[in-house]
């Protein structure tokens, strides 16, 4: 069968690995793609946003199978585009995509699933958010509504860092249309993991848990961005607390979707944090994330397209997921300055003498090919992921490959998987 993976970061990177690993795939093409999947299928110049072209696309190559990796078009309809076209896709229709798409209206979601989470409360209007703030107990969260490439979110410790934030989105409107509407919600304290589950609009598999690293800085600070890093399992999510966790955050929203009529196909994802009293829903995307993906795939062993059609077709059920013992990490290497301004065209050495050690898979997010070199051409520019035999293991494995690659204003976080190392006995 031939593949579509739309995207071009990391996850799509990961993704097209893994997917190619299939004895199901003929060949795989990827929409935009980056210098790493280049080497493992045909990139095609189109924006993951430009759904008539995918459309065409999808034509033009006798698609088999499309595999959505951002959440952009998965909000713009490209699932329901490709189901009128009776083509599989691996991803949600713009009903049950607005999980991700719009903050309050997962939180309103959430709220009728009875699914734990903050207090939150929605605005509309500048004045009335404002006038909110004056009354609140810091330290509190001001999320944007709409898309904004994971950086809509702003902890405020105190009014005026609220005021200011909110004044950022609903007048300033840094992040576009995505902030005419915000959410403000209590900051909740504990510790947080991601859990993800292939889902089929009716029965879910879970996945290992997973813990991704925001902040730009070590320990936690600076602007928050993509994702700096991530490591699975993760020790604050145990895998004896799997399914537990899973009918508070997991089948409650599939069940819930599926009494609408909006099944919700592809990959559930839930950003958990553990509170003192438990698991409480910080937000929900509809996509793998990045760079969770990343020490996800390194672990499983299934045949990921298998699970991925028997999604899009609605035939999960008593499907299992195979996974490897071992611990993974992904550390991310940026580009200085990011999330803010950032340089591109850098040439990258030390890819293929990282990859020496067959436990460590370096997986490229903002690069492209020049003159048959690999250059920077993104914030995030690389995510090298190692398997170990315990966290500890994985983490020394993946900074010693970290180190061995290099180029002009090369920046990642040295403490990815600490908070894991931390929590062993």
């Amino acid at each position: 069968m031939n593949v579509l993976i739309v995207g071009s970061g990391g996850r799509e990177h990961a993704l097209t690995w893994k997917i190619k690993q299939s004895p199901l795939v003929k060949k795989v093409f990827i929409a935009p793609g980056n210098g790493g999947t280049a080497a493992l299928g045909e990139n095609i110049a189109l924006s993951d946003d430009d759904l008539p072209g995918i459309l065409k696309l999808t034509r033009d190559k006798n698609i088999d199978m499309v595999v959505v990796g951002p959440e952009l078009p998965l909000v713009l309809g490209l699932a329901d585009a490709l189901e009128r076209e009776k083509i599989p896709c691996f991803g949600p229709g713009a009903y049950a995509a607005q999980l991700e798409g719009s903050k309050a209206f997962s939180k309103f979601l959430m709220a009728e699933a009875e699914v734990p989470t903050a207090d939150f409360k929605v605005f509309q209007e500048y004045a009335q958010a404002d006038a909110y703030l004056k009354n609140g107990q810091f330290p509190l969260v001001i999320k944007a509504d709409g898309l904004a490439a994971g950086k809509g979110v702003i902890v405020a410790s105190n009014l005026d860092e609220a005021r200011e934030a909110l004044h950022d989105m609903m007048v300033k409107q840094v992040f576009g249309k995505a902030g005419e509407v915000v959410v403000i919600e209590e900051c909740l304290q504990g510790e947080e993991a991601s859990f993800l589950a292939f889902c089929d609009g009716h029965d879910y598999v879970l996945l290992p848990s997973s813990q991704d690293h925001k902040r730009a800085g070590d320990n936690d600070t600076g602007p928050n961005t993509g994702g700096m890093g991530a490591y699975s399992p993760a020790p604050v999510l145990p895998e004896h607390m799997y399914q537990e966790t899973a009918d508070l955050v997991i089948k409650p929203i599939i069940h819930h979707l599926e009494e609408m009529d909006r099944p919700f196909k592809g990959i559930l994802y839930a950003g958990l944090m553990f509170t003192a009293q438990g698991p409480k829903v910080l937000e929900y995307n509809v996509r793998f994330g990045d760079p969770e993906c990343q020490p996800l795939l390194m672990r499983m062993e299934s045949d990921i397209v298998e699970l991925m059609m028997a999604c899009a077709s609605g035939r999960l059920g008593g499907q299992r997921i195979s996974i490897r013992p071992e611990a993974s990490v992904c550390v991310v290497l940026a580009a200085e300055g990011y999330p803010r301004k950032y340089r591109k065209g850098s040439p990258i050495t030390g890819i293929e003498d990282a990859e020496q050690d067959e436990l460590v898979k370096v997986f490229h997010a903002g690069t492209r090919l020049e003159k048959g070199l690999t250059v920077t051409n993104g914030g995030r520019v690389l995510g090298v992921t190692a398997l170990g035999a315990d966290l500890a293991e994985a983490v020394k494995r993946c900074y010693e490959a970290a180190d061995r690659i290099n180029y002009s204003d090369k920046y990642l976080r040295r403490d990815i998987g600490q908070k894991g190392l931390g929590r062993r006995p």
